[in-house]
């Protein structure tokens, strides 16, 4: 079954540019285009789409409106939202996670890393892991609204000591495997923990689940590095 892709961009040029690119791959394809995020969020309802590859700037509705709108929809559980920008600040940035998004792209992307992103985020997991990422969590995600908690700090009593243990490493940057590394498990053992939270929490995906894991205090912010 092919990965079905929903392309919102103003700019009709990068948004053919973009079809071409995925259409060309046998194992996902193009199903609508947006030029704004309302007519994202519409198509979104309608079409159901894996993936919504979402530019922040836009008119009227923007990006970021426009992810939190896809991902506090029930109906849209399913479909995930991966940020494509030119403005691909730490602010930025923060906000798309923040809203849902499971994760986030340069313009400046290469094809085959763009193919790559929609594959990961397609299979559940997020683009959290490069080190500027790291660094933006660490110095952005504790500056949310109190009020836009996703998790309540006593919910985390639903997981296990391992299950927080694993998740507090993935909040800090750490891929499945340097996570299996660091506890002495193996991959796919730290890959059932990441999920068996995400489960407990009802998290959307990796993304979401490092949100949590700041927004109710499991792992503390830090101020950046001189």
């Amino acid at each position: 079954m092919s990965i079905k892709v929903l392309l919102a961009d103003d700019q009709a040029l990068l948004r053919a540019t973009f079809r071409i690119l995925i259409d060309s791959c046998p194992d996902m394809e193009v199903i609508a285009e947006a030029c704004d995020g309302a007519e994202a969020v519409a198509l979104a309802r309608t079409h159901r789409p894996d993936i919504v590859l979402m530019d922040i700037r836009m008119p009227g509705t923007d990006g970021l409106a426009a992810t939190s709108a896809l991902c506090a929809d029930p109906e849209l559980s399913a479909t995930r939202v991966l940020i494509l920008t030119t403005f691909e600040t730490e602010d930025y940035v923060a906000q798309a996670l923040r809203a849902g998004a499971s994760g986030f792209l340069g313009k400046d992307v290469t094809a085959e890393d763009l193919l790559d992103g929609l594959r990961t985020v397609a299979s559940g997991e997020s683009l959290l892991s490069a080190a500027a990422t790291r660094s933006l969590i660490t110095r952005f995600l504790m500056s949310a609204d109190p009020g836009a908690r996703l998790a309540a700090p006593e919910r985390l009593a639903d997981l296990t000591a391992r299950e927080r243990e694993v998740m507090a490493l993935a909040a800090e940057g750490l891929s499945n495997s340097e996570i299996a590394e660091t506890l002495t498990v193996s991959p796919l053992t730290a890959r059932t923990h990441i999920h068996r939270a995400m489960t407990k929490l009802g998290a959307r995906d990796r993304a979401q689940l490092v949100v949590i894991a700041y927004q109710t205090g499991l792992v503390r912010a830090t101020p950046p590095h001189p």
